[in-house]
């Protein structure tokens, strides 16, 4: 009898263990044909608006499967991190969306560039806006990523004007309101920053050797295509 429980606990576990290897191979499937999506649109900018929304979301669902059986994802995404990402599509915060009637925005008509260093303490993270090739003005600042949450909490302390002929130190906040004001950011940042416990945050989705996603503080999606 005891053999039979025996038996019995192992086929359990064993069946378990199988389901939970076929659930990972069909999320990966997902998740590698949304990233194949996302990465097209990175690229042509000619993906359609809806599809690449649709992707975001699907992605991050799946994401956050995935990182439940997988505790490496998170690692292997912040170790992917490090370089100079530029912004291809974002859907606006919801205050965004709301000033727009409810249309979302889609593919980003300017140059923005975020960069992120993982290699130094604290980690470093900028965000640069471009007149055409030209830097008009790059925020810098500290980041750290919980990678429980998977979660980039960052506070900008300077901004960098005209290719850095001006550099102007920011008191704690005062990034986030200016990212409000200018459509770029989220009044719920500007919350956050206000707050010492509190900072601003993106919500990572994924990051690779072409594209990373993440959901802003202000709900918004982004997807950046790396280019360096």
């Amino acid at each position: 009898e005891r053999r039979q429980k025996q038996q019995r606990r192992s086929f359990v576990v064993g069946a378990s263990a199988k389901q939970e290897t076929v659930d990972q191979r069909t999320i990966q499937e997902e998740i590698e044909s949304n990233i194949a999506v996302l990465t097209r649109a990175a690229d042509t900018k000619q993906e359609d608006s809806d599809e690449v929304y649709e992707a975001l979301v699907n992605l991050e669902q799946q994401m956050r499967t995935a990182a439940k059986l997988d505790d490496s994802l998170a690692v292997q995404m912040l170790e992917q991190l490090t370089g100079e990402w530029r912004l291809i599509f974002t859907t606006g915060t919801a205050n965004t969306q709301k000033r727009r009637g409810g249309q979302r925005i889609n593919y980003f008509p300017i140059k923005a560039v975020q960069s992120f260093d993982t290699t130094v303490t604290p980690n470093q993270i900028e965000n640069g806006i471009y007149l055409g090739d030209f830097e008009a003005l790059k925020f810098q600042g500290d980041m750290e990523f919980d990678l429980k949450k998977r979660r980039l909490n960052f506070d900008f302390n300077s901004i960098q004007l005209l290719n850095g002929l001006w550099n102007i130190p920011l008191k704690k906040g005062e990034a986030a309101s200016l990212g409000a004001k200018s459509g770029l950011g989220s009044e719920s940042n500007v919350a956050n920053a206000s707050k010492k416990e509190k900072s601003a945050f993106f919500n990572w989705i994924s990051a690779d050797q072409n594209i990373a996603t993440a959901r802003g503080g202000g709900g918004g999606l982004a997807l950046w295509k790396r280019i360096k």
